[in-house]
């Protein structure tokens, strides 16, 4: 993670790249568990950034893992910056439980995009 790999100790990341549909959605579930694998708080980062396309097919398997980890006391936050992305989210009305944050830093500091671009503007 450059500069900051303490940053991450506590943290686990999951970068992903390529197209998420229905074609990979099953790849995506197992790469969320394996992320969440053993027992404790999890706070998990889905990097999407790498992500050329999305759609709707992979958000159960993402709502599983933001259950599981709040269900132990972790969190799941995910880093996007493709507008197509969000608009996936706000279709499904999961925007409050998956703010846009722009890099992994943000995520791992509860920064969402909206909020340090409002921090910037004062």
């Amino acid at each position: 993670m450059g500069p900051y790999p303490e940053l991450f100790d506590e943290c686990r990341v999951l970068r992903v790249g390529g197209e998420l549909d229905v074609t990979t959605a099953a790849a995506f579930a197992r790469d969320l568990e394996n992320a969440r694998h053993g027992t404790g708080k999890v706070f998990l980062i889905v990097d999407l950034r790498g992500a050329t396309f999305m759609d709707g097919s992979v958000l159960d398997p993402l709502c599983a893992a933001w259950h599981d980890c709040h269900e132990r006391g972790g969190w799941v936050r995910v880093v996007h910056t493709r507008p197509g992305t969000g608009l996936v989210f706000r279709a499904a009305g999961l925007l409050e439980g998956f703010p846009r944050y722009a890099t992994t830093r943000d995520a791992w500091y509860d920064v969402p995009a909206d909020r340090a671009v409002a921090d910037w503007a004062t």
